[in-house]
């Protein structure tokens, strides 16, 4: 994943040169993976573990929203583009105090950056949380945001890439259901009218809902037969294996584990992969649906991507669906983090339990 992600998945191939993987460090592995084998998965009913999952309220017209910078600094031209949809539905959009600021490649230091989140995490009359964007920063102040604020008062939280780590951390501190989403600095090409309309759905109706696999996705002929339910956790692959042994890691346990990323070679999914299967995370997992693997350049001659996550996910005994238009990718659409979801690979559907109440 880049640092410089501005939500565009337009890059050349040269772009994995500027992979995070430059910037963060890799988790930690130990344990043993298991031997290469092609299988066919059954029926895979996974039963939630861990705490009562908590949700916000559903987003109502004239409720008052904040847009917070937690990585990198927003494009303020984009930025307003995205204000305006919120507003299109009625919201009252406010901005952080240091959304626009720059610091390096963050929006401001950690200390500006985690006291934006913070102050909107413990204003009561904030409603909901929009990232501004992603880029590289989450990492640095996830350990200290204050989750309690979140436990008295839960609040609509959405954001995705980088935000993964803020995402991990609710749902592991407090059982917070939050949104896997586009952020506020948007691009119109891409994510258009049904990128926004699922978007809106998604935090303000309480409708369940469900995402199709498309054919035109890179991962979309991954698939291992089967369902399974469980509690949809993930986010972007490069912060999940980076922050392995870290508080903002959710536990897998019987989850139905989802990923996508941007700019990563194939080699750096499987090595991705084969430490998720090291220290166990792929082995205790009801089934594993793959959103878009966006500008994953290869040399020629080698794996691919699809090939790539074939290898290491097609003995793992679960359900795997691939194709979901979750993520950097164009026509991106969002879920609900901590919700009840049910895979259908065969089907090639993912359907997940409303996130607001």
């Amino acid at each position: 994943m880049r640092n410089s992600d501005e939500g565009v998945a337009t890059t050349g191939p040269g772009a994995a040169a500027l992979s995070r993987r430059r910037v963060l460090h890799a988790g930690a592995a130990a344990a043993a993976g298991g031997a290469l084998l092609v299988g066919t998965a059954g029926t895979a009913q996974a039963a939630p573990r861990g705490r009562t999952p908590v949700r916000a309220r559903a987003l109502v017209p004239g409720d008052r929203v904040r847009v917070v910078s937690p990585g990198g600094t927003p494009n303020p031209a984009l930025m307003d583009r995205g204000i305006e949809i919120l507003r299109g539905w009625g919201l009252e959009v406010e901005l952080g105090q240091h959304v626009f600021t720059r610091y390096g490649y963050l929006a401001g230091t950690d200390a500006q950056r985690l006291a934006d989140m913070n102050a909107a995490f413990g204003d009561p009359g904030v409603r909901a949380v929009f990232a501004a964007r992603g880029g590289y920063g989450t990492q640095r102040i996830v350990d200290q945001v204050n989750v309690s604020a979140l436990r008295r008062d839960p609040k609509v939280v959405v954001g995705f890439s980088d935000i993964t780590s803020i995402h991990g951390r609710l749902w592991r501190e407090i059982g917070l259901v939050s949104f896997y989403g586009p952020m506020v600095n948007w691009t119109d090409s891409r994510t258009g009218p049904e990128s926004a309309e699922a978007l809106r759905r998604s935090v303000m109706t309480t409708a369940p809902i469900t995402i199709n696999r498309d054919p035109t996705e890179t991962a979309a002929s991954v698939m291992v037969p089967g369902r399974a339910t469980g509690r949809l956790l993930g986010g972007c692959l490069t912060l999940i294996s980076t922050s392995l042994g870290a508080k903002d890691v959710p536990d897998f346990d019987d989850a139905i584990l989802f990923f996508e990323d941007v700019d990563e070679a194939p080699y750096s999914y499987d090595r991705m992969l084969t430490e998720l299967r090291r220290v166990g995370v792929l082995g205790r997992v009801a089934g594993v649906v793959i959103g878009q693997i966006t500008n994953s350049v290869g040399q020629p001659g080698e794996w691919d991507a699809a090939a790539v996550l074939k290898d290491r996910l097609y003995d793992l005994g679960v359900p795997v669906l691939g194709g979901l238009r979750l993520g950097h990718g164009n026509g991106q659409l969002t879920v609900p983090l901590g919700a009840r979801a049910t895979i259908d690979a065969e089907a090639g559907t993912l359907t997940v339990e409303a996130g607001v109440r």
